[in-house]
């Protein structure tokens, strides 16, 4: 990986967990590139013990050699104020790193300041030129493949991947977290954003990832990064791809306690527990069928008693181990998952 000096552009998001997750994603599992964070509503305040600072000339204090845009927009849109702050970016002489959907090495502007200030516009998003339909290696590789899933968008499924990654390889166990998204990518530096594949080819996308964490050293177990949801009215279709593309043996299903509906859809329910393991079980690959093995719970919202009691309720519910990894730690989802491969 690349050994970068990060300021994050997390203006008005950074301690928003949904439409700030990318900032707060680098921030907790890339620390250590990590300088600062720029986010005037928030400025002389720390996040994870990086400092907030409220302009760009503020932060090159801290010698940055690149901007990360750290925030998830709805639709993958800049907001227009953005423009003139990666402008200055640009003229202070940083690279610009950006997740979303709006392509700037494509904006003309952009590109032409990039070019005469010798600097780099790097769009996470953009996928290989050469992706095409599963060939089915996906289903041949010899590794356990676990996929997190979730009853909505922006609750926790990298986290969760992430840290189950983190307590395999604490155990000694061969395995690689799989980046499916770009933030995924950012902290683990390489991946493709597989919502912005053409669909036809999203599945091939999803196993060109597990052919790939295999290689990068994922013999035993692969822990790939969920996408969206399947009871997403906008987001279902990369939820589907990426099920049957990365073909895997287990799924963990994901959820944020009291979430009752989907955010940005009024009316628009998430089922119980017991229904999602049940629909997700029914939508994997024929080829593979795969089975919920752990849920993770996503407790931010609850103290401590409450907190359990809800993991207590989910495993009564399910029948499968419930935890919450980032509060309580990794070892009882790890110890559910992480199995010989299936036939």
């Amino acid at each position: 990986m690349d050994r970068k000096r990060y300021v994050i552009l997390a203006e008005g998001f950074s301690g928003d967990p949904h439409y700030g997750k990318t900032a707060r994603g680098v921030v907790r599992y890339r620390r250590d590139d990590v300088v600062a964070l720029l986010d005037a509503t928030r400025a002389g305040e720390t996040q994870d013990g990086r400092p907030i600072v409220p302009t760009v000339d503020d932060a090159l204090r801290f010698h940055p050699d690149t901007a990360l845009v750290g925030v998830a927009t709805q639709g993958g849109r800049f907001p227009p104020a953005w423009r003139e702050l990666l402008k200055q970016c640009i003229r202070k002489g940083l690279h610009v790193e950006s997740g979303l959907h709006e392509f700037l090495s494509e904006d003309a502007e952009m590109a032409e300041l990039a070019a005469r200030h010798g600097v780099e516009l790097r769009d996470l998003r953009k996928p290989p030129p050469d992706l095409s339909v599963p060939s089915g290696e996906n289903l041949r590789l010899p590794t356990r493949i676990v996929l997190t899933v979730g009853s909505e968008c922006a609750i926790g499924k990298k986290t969760v991947a992430l840290e189950l990654d983190r307590e395999a390889r604490a155990r000694g166990v061969r395995s690689q977290f799989v980046p499916t998204g770009q933030t995924g990518i950012v902290i683990a530096g390489w991946g493709i954003a597989v919502d912005a594949v053409v669909a036809d080819f999203l599945a091939g996308a999803a196993e060109r990832l597990v052919v790939e964490g295999h290689r990068r050293g994922g013999e035993d177990v692969l822990f790939v990064e969920g996408q969206g949801a399947l009871v997403h009215p906008a987001y279902s279709g990369v939820t589907m791809g990426l099920l049957h593309g990365a073909a895997p043996h287990a799924l963990v299903l994901c959820h944020l306690v009291g979430l009752t509906e989907v955010e940005g859809y009024p009316g628009q329910p998430i089922p119980s527990l017991r229904e999602l393991v049940e629909l997700y079980e029914h939508a994997s690959l024929p080829a593979r069928p795969a089975r919920v093995e752990a849920i993770a719970l996503n407790t931010r919202d609850l103290d401590e008693r409450r907190a359990r009691e809800a993991i207590a309720a989910a495993e009564s519910e399910t029948g499968v181990p419930a935890g919450d990894p980032v509060r309580f730690g990794a070892e009882k989802l790890v110890d559910a998952v992480v199995a010989p491969v299936h036939a």
